[in-house]
């Protein structure tokens, strides 16, 4: 059998993006998709509501900022699914609402290790038990080219420079430190969490599609912005349905073998758009 699962899938466009995936393979008999979710109730819900529009997906628990929870998703993985994962969307984040009143340095450290730690942490784990052929897509934002371009000059250099993982954990970790002590403008970095700690997921997929691109399995890796949509995230002010978001996502979820472009790249509505000034 072959494997696709999507993070953070209960609701909004990790949801849509199952429901795409499982509406592409509902043909094949060869294809599992998984929805997971935190919360066991809400993502068995989730699967229900597919199911009643005819699709077959499946569930399992999975926390990607939960170290356990990460492992025993792996190992059912390893278990269940020994020919490896043939699609992996990264697509579990969180975002403060603009009225928070919870403290900036919280929100930024929070933030930080889920968009940014947990989700590299987990890609980490799962590079091994992908399959031939294998798509990884993670769903970024456009706010990290914002982001990016509100940088310091010299903080900008080094995003858009050579990196490795560690050089970019630990800038990453800067930034936190910097958010908790109040001293994010004169340290050069932008205010702002959510912008910041999708600035440093982009960044990583591009050191990862680095890594993977001499790796004989032919692994294809992109990262996307599925635009402003009308989901809890964004208090339902989006402009687009979290179905339209899900299309790029599943388009790079999807690419045929022998695909070109996009590989190591930021696409946006399907194109790949520069990622720098």
């Amino acid at each position: 059998m072959k494997l696709a699962f999507v993070t953070g899938s209960n609701k909004g466009i990790g949801y849509n993006i199952v429901e795409k995936l499982a509406e592409f393979y509902g043909e094949s008999s060869e294809w599992d998709i998984y929805l997971t979710a935190r919360n066991v109730e809400l993502g068995l819900e989730a699967v229900k509501k597919l199911s009643g529009k005819g699709l077959d997906v499946k569930f399992h628990q999975l926390d990607i900022t939960d170290r356990d929870s990460r492992k025993a998703f792996l190992t059912f993985v390893k278990t269940n699914y020994p020919n490896g994962i043939n699609v992996a969307v990264n697509n579990a984040g969180i975002a403060y609402m603009a009225e928070s009143t919870t403290p900036f340095g919280e929100q930024a450290r929070v933030t930080i290790n889920t968009n940014f730690t947990s989700t590299i942490d987990f890609t980490e784990e799962f590079i091994p038990l992908l399959a031939e052929h294998a798509r990884v897509v993670n769903v970024s934002s456009s706010l990290s080219l914002t982001s990016l371009k509100n940088l310091r000059n010299d903080l900008y250099e080094k995003f858009v420079g050579p990196m490795n993982l560690i050089e970019l954990r630990k800038l990453m970790s800067e930034f936190v430190k910097a958010a908790e002590d109040g001293t994010c403008s004169e340290k050069g970095w932008p205010s702002t969490a959510y912008e910041v700690s999708k600035l440093g997921l982009t960044k990583a997929s591009f050191i990862f599609g680095e890594m993977l691109k001499n790796d004989p399995r032919g692994i294809v890796i992109n990262s996307c912005c599925p635009g402003y949509c009308d989901t809890d995230m964004t208090s339902h002010k989006g402009t687009k349905t979290s179905d339209e978001g899900a299309d790029t996502p599943f388009y790079l979820a999807t690419l045929p073998i022998g695909t070109k472009e996009p590989v190591n790249q930021f696409v946006y509505e399907r194109k790949v758009v520069n990622w720098c000034k």
